[in-house]
């Protein structure tokens, strides 16, 4: 039943008119604190966005204005070392979080508790979808909602009662992901064409956006220039500083 559900993920991107309580996301975001942490640092926090001006601030800032005016619920969620530091504070301690690992610790950490938060949604049969534009303007969004230094937006999450059916799109093929004892990039010769074909089948017969294209087409267009070059410096203003 949970590899059903997992394997029947979309993204949806329009709901209906129905909004989520509180009751109803803390419960989600209960789930969502059960997942694997490292060293149980827990280095995430979540801003429930209730306030209509802020959603619609945010919803102009991302450029996803459809989601973030729609959904029953919206949710940013942020790496957090600012609870940690007051953690060590509390008993006369510094911490150190300027490290290039403590950021990929709180990526990683955000990351899986925002999962948690989404399978737990889809199994109440909500949809949901990740939304990464808050980093179009993470300064921004951050004086929004009021983020101290140490804590750092890192996608946004629309959740709600679907109004629309997407197909599941086609994931690379299991040979394509799975390697035994050591890496095989040989295998890729043969396996991308193979599945450039499978996605340019599936876009060009979706039920909507249909386009004439294909994964390699996709990739090399999305990766072959720069995006978000300003997250380097807004990382260090918040206390990221790569050391």
């Amino acid at each position: 039943m949970v590899i059903k559900l997992l394997t029947a993920h979309t993204s949806v991107r329009k709901y209906k008119d129905v909004p989520l309580s509180k009751e109803q996301v803390h419960e989600l975001i209960h789930a969502g604190q059960h997942a694997a942490s490292s060293h149980f640092v827990q280095a995430y926090s979540v801003i429930h966005v209730t306030d209509t001006s802020k959603r619609e601030r945010l919803a102009e800032l991302s450029k996803n204005p459809r989601q973030f005016l729609s959904a029953g619920a919206i949710l940013i969620f942020c790496t957090d070392y600012c609870r940690l530091e007051k953690a060590a504070h509390l008993i006369g301690r510094d911490i150190d979080f300027t490290h290039a690992e403590n950021l990929l610790v709180g990526a990683i950490d955000v990351s899986l508790f925002a999962q948690n938060v989404a399978i737990a949604a889809e199994s109440k049969g909500y949809g949901i979808c990740y939304i990464g534009g808050v980093r179009n303007a993470p300064q921004e969004v951050s004086n929004l909602l009021g983020l101290p230094k140490g804590v750092a937006p890192m996608f946004a999450m629309s959740i709600g009662i679907p109004d629309e059916a997407n197909e599941v799109k086609p994931r690379l093929p299991i040979e394509a992901i799975i390697h035994e004892n050591s890496y095989d990039p040989d295998k890729y010769d043969e396996l991308i064409p193979a599945y450039n074909q499978t996605m340019n089948d599936y876009y060009v017969s979706r039920g909507a956006n249909q386009k004439n294209t294909n994964w390699s087409e996709d990739m090399a267009s999305f990766l072959g220039a720069p995006k978000r070059q300003h997250m380097k410096e807004f990382l260090k203003e918040q206390g990221f500083e790569f050391n």
